[in-house]
């Protein structure tokens, strides 16, 4: 008899939780999107859902980060230990991790590219383990990973993946801009255009 992998049995398992949260915001499981914000300082994914054609996102979930390496600030060479800051996607899926199921972003990205930043394999995944990644646990990971399968076979083609360090509004970052460098807070600012424009999608 053929095993059943790690990806099916997490379907097996979310799908109807999954149908009923979509249902609860007014949503199709065959007609919704997904986009992801991260916010290092809170250690916290939030899950944003809306209708195609639709403008605003609805938060559909929160998942705690359970660990994370490094300090506040973009990630910038392979072994740094950093969490990347910035605007990235779901770029592969992976039922085989060793951290049970993963999510790849992007990184580097073409920012971090034109920056010269190096580094690789980052990931959202299950486990509690770190090192520059997200990592959520087993049964979020689970939920997740279902919910961005589904998303993309229902014709969503980019899943959006925001990784802030805290949410940038200028009360915030005038708190925390005396306590970093120079070329990080001047990066924080250039995404806190991003956040704004973030919040407008938002309801």
């Amino acid at each position: 008899m053929q095993e059943i992998d790690r990806a099916e049995q997490a379907y097996i398992r979310c799908m109807l939780d999954i149908g009923e949260s979509l249902s609860a915001v007014g949503l199709s499981a065959s007609n919704f999107e997904i986009l992801l914000i991260a916010y290092k300082e809170a250690d916290i994914l939030k899950v944003y859902a809306k209708s195609r054609g639709n403008e605003s996102y609805s938060l559909l979930i929160s998942f705690p980060v359970l660990s994370r390496s490094g300090q506040l600030g973009p990630k910038k060479k392979e072994g740094d230990k950093q969490v990347p800051e910035g605007q990235y996607r779901i770029n592969r899926f992976n039922p085989k991790s060793k951290y049970h199921l993963s999510l790849g972003i992007n990184y580097p990205n073409d920012y971090d590219k034109e920056q010269q930043y190096s580094g690789s394999d980052i990931f959202i995944h299950g486990g509690t383990e770190t090192v520059g990644c997200l990592p959520i646990g087993d049964p979020a990971i689970e939920v997740l990973y279902t919910l961005a399968s589904f998303a993309t076979s229902h014709g969503q083609h980019e899943i959006p993946v925001y990784i802030f360090p805290f949410p940038l509004d200028v009360e915030t970052l005038e708190k925390y801009e005396p306590h970093y460098p120079d070329e990080t807070v001047r990066r924080w600012k250039e995404l806190a255009l991003l956040h704004a424009e973030l919040q407008k999608q938002i309801k």
